[in-house]
């Protein structure tokens, strides 16, 4: 849906008393006529603070034919239209919902699941390029603009990029930044080797993968780590192979455990065995032909042969690697 198309609040593009979060509260407290005088309610939680561009759980306060409101913090109360009310809701249930700003820029609820939440990385399609900026889909009805002063590139309809979602000082509408640089920590990350992180895979260069570490870091995964097809905006599971001194972080796709010896000696072994005792690999074997096997570098694979070697366990053959019977 384009960020142009109707609001789910629909009647504030007709009724100016509708126009804002306050505007509502103050008319929802008009003298109730006397067949709203039994129209039940509860009381909003007095401390509570609402978190924007987040999952919250609020309770509902009142209903209406277009919606429910919900206790609304620092907001007054927030409405969750009528197409997002679960089943038998009623007054006093909480209701775990995600709260953003509409095409009016007001404070909105629904139950619709976005794609990130505001300080998140993501990849996200471009639906719409115009005068104003790109307008990405998040999964919500509003799109997401990034501003043409926020894109690292010029924007396409249609393509994908890694964004940072954040709420703008100036104002508080939400938006989204494909210079993802300066949303990342500054300070060193706090990691040690081999470590499982999360990782978003973002920008491809000459030397691997950039990837973005626990929503915080950058790093990057050699290409002559990776043994798995990998694209941009892909969210993978990685491990901390180094941490430099200057602070840049070097990962691996694969634990690392894995791939050092004796473990990864063991799998040598092991394949050896169900391949009748041979293997068509050897220390001139090129990568491709060993990821066949393992998915390893061969700078890794040469070096658990050598041990195997020395400890003769197998043999080394001009047409590849045969199992001893000391093995």
């Amino acid at each position: 849906m384009s960020h142009t198309a109707m609001t789910d609040n629909w009647w504030y593009n007709f009724d100016p008393i509708f126009h804002s979060s306050r505007a509502m509260n103050d008319f929802d407290h008009t003298p109730p006529s006397s067949s709203e005088q039994t129209e039940p309610s509860a009381e909003p939680r007095k401390d509570l603070h609402i978190r924007l561009g987040h999952w919250n759980t609020l309770k509902v306060i009142r209903e209406k034919a277009f919606g429910v409101f919900l206790e609304g913090g620092q907001y007054v109360d927030i409405l969750l239209p009528k197409r997002y009310i679960p089943e038998g809701c009623k007054v006093g249930d909480e209701l775990n919902v995600f709260i953003y700003l509409d095409s009016n820029d007001d404070v909105i609820a629904t139950t619709e699941t976005p794609k990130a939440e505001l300080g998140q990385f993501a990849c996200l399609k471009a639906e719409e390029v115009n005068p104003v900026g790109a307008f990405l889909d998040w999964g919500l009805p509003k799109q997401l603009l990034v501003p043409f002063s926020e894109q690292k590139i010029r924007m396409l309809e249609g393509k994908y990029y890694v964004v940072y979602i954040y709420q703008e000082q100036w104002n508080w509408r939400i938006v989204a930044s494909s210079k993802t640089d300066k949303f990342l920590d500054p300070h060193p990350g706090r990691y040690k080797t081999g470590q499982e992180v999360s990782l978003l895979m973002t920008d491809k260069t000459d030397i691997g993968f950039m990837a973005i570490i626990n929503n915080s870091h950058q790093g990057v995964v050699f290409h002559n780590d990776i043994h798995q097809p990998v694209r941009m905006g892909q969210k993978l599971t990685g491990y901390i192979k180094r941490v430099r001194p200057d602070g840049k972080i070097d990962l691996s796709l694969n634990p690392l455990h894995d791939f050092k010896s004796p473990d990864f000696g063991d799998q040598i072994i092991a394949s050896l065995k169900k391949h009748d005792g041979f293997l068509p690999l050897h220390d001139k074997s090129t990568p491709d032909e060993i990821n066949r096997f393992f998915p390893v570098s061969k700078r890794i694979f040469k070096m658990a042969i050598g041990g195997l070697y020395k400890t003769r366990r197998i043999t080394i053959e001009k047409n590849g690697i045969r199992l001893t019977g000391d093995a």
